[in-house]
């Protein structure tokens, strides 16, 4: 027993004091900062790939950076990644006001416009529209502006402009403050001065609560609904001059559909809204987030069913929309029991196709229509009365209305 031990020991310590192989040598590395040796089957780069990295100095595989490579340093601070192909300037602007979510905000203050119990007014209607555009560019650019910090922690912003660099904040801000005074002065000269208050105070709510809140308290959302809720009213009030109960139902069902829709995108992008510092349902509190989403699918069908009654629309618009809204509250249902990313990703893009198809059946079940004449004109014939010839009256009253065939001679 005692010899074999000792053959045993005898062997190993040969193994180890055996020359190397050099030309059998691979090499592997973790990074470009540091190479280490292994034994002969685990190479990750070849040989080739690696003699500018990595040189073997001796036959004991002791490998060492070669003196031509600059090592990172990792101390130096972040700075934004230049940008050779800065793009066109329209491109960049389109960028900056958030172009498709602009055109929402323009398509929701149209269906406004058009839902108003008052006559079509070209002119009035291209300035509302323009004027809410411009405004709502100038809000999104002045959001980029104040989360360049917050936007580069996160994989969905991180390529916008201000953060990569191709926009400096002057051009940003500048940009800004021309569209917004431009708006503004269309919407209160081109349309009246309701239309311009709205478009003010959405422009503030936006800019300096909404933005800002989203770091301290989950109400972001509710103001942020609000936010996406006063452009259909900016449309009512742009056309009738005035907001009624109408007008509240439009901006309810808008205040609403804002829940499921975001709720559900946010649900994918809990890491990036953590990582942000950003507090949002999804983040701090997702059974809320879960409930919020259900809760407003259903409002919708109520607001929808609210609609005829207040004379918005027919009474076949309620009837019509409850398949549109009922698979639309059964997504969030979904959603709410199973909150997963394929019931988030499946309410989030039905949202995007709810919106228009409800806005359509708005306009297409609207109660009254007014092209030529004013509401007041309206109303005033609607209340005159139809005198017929009387009976008694001479053969002069027999020719001329009753009115002036029997009044004073």
């Amino acid at each position: 027993m005692m010899r074999v031990l000792v053959k045993r020991e005898l062997g190993l310590i040969t193994q180890l004091l055996a020359p190397v192989n050099v030309q059998s040598t691979r090499y592997t590395t973790k990074s470009t900062s540091s190479c280490d040796a292994t034994s002969s089957g685990h190479s990750i780069l070849p040989a080739t790939q690696l003699k500018d990295i990595c040189m073997p100095v001796s036959k004991a595989n002791v490998i060492v950076p070669a003196s031509n490579v600059t090592l990172p340093d990792y101390n130096t601070s972040w700075l934004p990644s230049p940008c050779d192909d800065t793009g066109k300037t329209i491109s960049q602007y389109k960028k900056l006001s958030k172009f498709r979510l602009t055109s929402l905000v323009v398509i929701t203050t149209m269906g406004g416009y058009a839902m108003a119990p008052a006559a079509f007014d070209p002119s009035s209607f291209a300035m509302c529209t323009l004027g809410t555009g411009l405004i709502s560019a100038a809000a999104n650019a002045i959001n980029q502006y104040h989360e360049v910090p917050f936007d580069s922690q996160m994989s969905r912003t991180k390529n916008r402009l201000l953060v990569t660099g191709q926009v400096t904040p002057l051009k940003a801000v500048t940009f800004a403050a021309v569209s917004a005074s431009t708006g503004l002065c269309m919407l209160y000269f081109g349309v009246n001065g309701l239309t311009a208050a709205l478009g003010a105070g959405n422009l503030f709510l936006y800019t300096s609560i909404y933005t800002p809140m989203k770091r301290i308290s989950i109400v972001n959302t509710w103001i942020g609904s609000v936010v996406g809720a006063i452009p259909p009213l900016m449309g009512w009030a742009g056309c009738a001059g005035t907001l009624d109960a109408g007008a509240m139902i439009l901006a309810g069902v808008l205040f609403a559909w804002q829940f499921p829709h975001f709720n559900a995108l946010s649900w994918n992008l809990r890491p990036d809204y953590s990582r942000a510092g950003y507090r949002m349902m999804a983040v701090t509190n997702p059974s809320l987030c879960r409930r919020t989403a259900l809760r407003y699918s259903l409002a919708i069908v109520g607001l929808s069913a609210m609609a005829p009654v207040l004379d918005v629309t027919n009474y076949w618009f309620a009837l019509e929309t409850l398949p549109l809204n009922a698979y639309f509250a059964y997504l969030a249902y979904k959603f709410y029991k199973k909150s997963d990313s394929k019931s988030s990703r499946s309410l989030f893009r039905f949202s995007l196709l709810h919106l228009p198809a409800l806005m359509l059946l708005f306009l297409a079940n609207k109660k009254n229509w007014f092209f030529n004449k004013s509401v007041e004109e309206e109303t005033k014939d609607s209340n005159v009365m139809v005198l017929k010839p009387s009976k008694t009256a001479t053969s002069l009253g027999n020719v001329l209305p009753v009115a002036v065939a029997e009044g004073p001679r």
